[in-house]
């Protein structure tokens, strides 16, 4: 019986002793996961008082930011490239980070992207200034909090994390932020030409995935762009000879371009479908049902179907997806109330579907204006990308890295009818995805370019855990 006392007892003691040795490990990872968060948000809310948008000169010193936190974690001159570059006379600059793999690794190379210029932001239009952190009822309010520095100190804050914690990938991999990405994308554009990008096997994009969640963390939808329309603006110039307003003739420039403008009110382009949007439709079809449901069902076995089509126009956050779209923006007109326009200038914005030129939507334009009078000119160059396969390993760690802050949730493919740097990466032939889990609670929390931009700050810093995860099951430890 005493013996059996003293097992009981012994077995008590290292009972004790094991549980007090887990919950010590337990304190100690708790404490080091609450350091980490701590130095993300830091981060964020640094990056967030640089004023990065274009006309500021503020992105080399927010790169030195950057350049400073990679360091102190043990990255070295080497690893750290800048790409400096002036435009239109002020100096901006996009960086590179290389985390050196395995050596002699088969895989080639994966970029991760960001952009650290902002949409600027007027003080007297917000609630707080933007160029401030504030936190407010779990909120982190300023410019850039949602686009897209919140993506560019994740993915420091990452890259320097595994880095102080012994991990080796198995392949390179690559941070690659743009210095204008909203203005123009030519630090991109560089980018694109050093020789550690362009021999990258794909890039994932923190500027395109994430999704919606409800008040009490419920995931609704997730989603991951796989494609972009080309973006393409043209000009519509009607001109006259003018003359005293007191004789109005039968020429006017007004005149010709508003009926021009109605003809291209009135046209509509074709219902088309790729790999990706007949994803996108089948997924709204059984989530929203009713008639909508009916109408794409309809259009993917008959895009002709005439009714399907009206009813699916009574649904413009659906339909842009289906076809290309163009509709006027601005006017330019006349130089005196008393005299007859001598020139009328209209903006026409067209986003459209991979696989159509900017070039042929232009003479869709001149024939649907039906006015050899009237010159249409691409105003700009447009960038024409490819939408990207859908490959099974890359949506396989997206989904596994989604599970794990929101387990059961169905990551979806999508096209996106904005314009991202993706479109930069695609047009060189780099398949590019969209990545990251950012849940925002509810639709009107999506404010990027807008007033109060805001983030939640425990999506922010659930998305810490995505992309220890994501980064790790891509690149697995090489040791």
């Amino acid at each position: 019986m005493m013996l059996i006392k003293r097992l009981c007892q012994t077995a008590a003691l290292v009972a004790l002793a094991i549980s007090t040795q887990a919950c010590a490990e337990s304190k100690q990872s708790t404490g080091v996961e609450q350091e980490r968060k701590v130095e993300a948000r830091e981060l964020l809310e640094e990056l967030i008082t640089f004023r990065t948008a274009k006309g500021f000169g503020q992105v080399p010193a927010m790169v030195n930011v950057l350049e400073e936190r990679l360091k102190a974690a043990g990255f070295s001159n080497e690893d750290i490239i800048k790409v400096p570059l002036t435009i239109d006379g002020e100096e901006v600059e996009g960086l590179i980070v290389r985390y050196s793999g395995e050596e002699n690794s088969d895989k080639s190379a994966i970029a991760f992207l960001a952009h650290m210029d902002v949409v600027d932001a007027l003080p007297e239009n917000w609630d707080t200034d933007p160029y401030t952190p504030v936190e407010k009822d779990g909120y982190l309010y300023g410019r850039g909090s949602q686009d897209n520095k919140f993506g560019v100190a994740l993915l420091v804050s990452t890259f320097a994390n595994l880095k102080e914690n012994g991990f080796k990938p198995n392949r390179d991999l690559y941070l690659a932020f743009s210095g204008d990405e909203e203005t123009g994308m030519l630090t991109t554009r560089e980018i694109l030409k050093t020789p550690e990008i362009k021999s990258v096997e794909f890039a994932l994009n923190s500027d395109a995935g994430g999704g919606t969640i409800t008040k009490d963390g419920t995931p609704v939808s997730f989603t991951m762009q796989a494609a972009e329309k080309t973006f393409a603006t043209y000009i519509i110039t009607a001109k006259s000879d003018g003359g005293h307003s007191s004789r109005p003739g039968l020429e006017n420039a007004i005149y010709d371009l508003a009926h021009a403008l109605t003809k291209i009110e009135d046209h509509e382009f074709p219902v088309e479908f790729n790999e990706i949007t007949r994803l996108m439709a089948k997924n709204v079809a059984e989530r929203e049902g009713g008639e909508l449901a009916y109408a794409l069902n309809a259009l993917m076995e008959d895009p002709t179907d005439r009714q399907a089509i009206d009813i699916v126009k009574q649904y413009p956050n659906t339909s842009h997806m289906l076809w290309t779209t163009c509709v006027a923006t601005m006017l330019k007109a006349g130089n005196a109330e008393n005299a007859l326009p001598q020139s009328a200038h209209a903006t026409v914005n067209c986003r459209i579907m991979p696989g159509t030129s900017a070039e042929e939507v232009r003479g869709v334009l001149i024939d649907t204006i039906e006015n050899d009078e009237l010159e249409v000119t691409l105003q700009r160059g447009s960038v024409e990308s490819p939408a990207s396969p859908i490959r099974e390993d890359i949506m396989g760690a997206l989904q596994r890295a989604v599970a794990v802050n929101y387990p059961g949730v169905k990551l979806q493919p999508v096209m996106s009818s904005g314009g991202t740097e993706g479109r930069e990466y695609r047009s060189v032939g780099i398949p590019t995805y969209g990545a990251g889990s950012l849940g925002l609670v509810r639709p009107e929390d999506s404010r990027a370019h807008g007033i109060n931009e805001r983030i939640l700050l425990d999506s922010y810093y659930k998305e810490l855990t995505y992309w220890d995860t994501l980064i790790r099951d891509l690149a697995q430890d090489a040791d």
